[in-house]
């Protein structure tokens, strides 16, 4: 039996998990460095296969793991939630026009009102 993994992406109608967008800014971060999971693995005294796992999003890492990762990475913290914050951000306005909710105001249109004004 074959597992159908929800597509999450970016363009996307369902919401990424914050694991998911933190895992994908980690990587992001240790590729425009030109680093191998290995590299950063040891730097941060984690395992390979567990940092591999954390930037899929497929794990959920603690604060004290994301700060060595962060420190391994040579990126403070901060910076890795503000980006993994703006991510998630560029998502919502597209989750609040699909669900009918005016993006200004959070009110839920009804569709008939929906079709009335396009």
């Amino acid at each position: 039996m074959t597992t159908v993994k929800p597509d999450r992406t970016e363009g996307s109608t369902m919401p990424s998990l914050l694991r998911e967008v933190i895992g994908d800014v980690l990587r992001r971060a240790r590729t425009s460095q030109g680093r191998t999971l290995r590299e950063v693995s040891d730097a941060a005294r984690v395992s390979l296969g567990y940092l591999s796992e954390v930037e899929r999003g497929r794990k959920e890492a603690s604060s004290e793991l994301l700060s060595a990762i962060c420190d391994a990475l040579d990126v403070p913290l901060s910076e890795l939630l503000v980006d993994a914050g703006e991510q998630l951000a560029r998502q919502e306005p597209a989750k609040a026009s699909a669900a009918n909710i005016d993006p200004d105001t959070k009110v839920v249109i009804p569709p008939v009102v929906s079709l009335a004004l396009a």
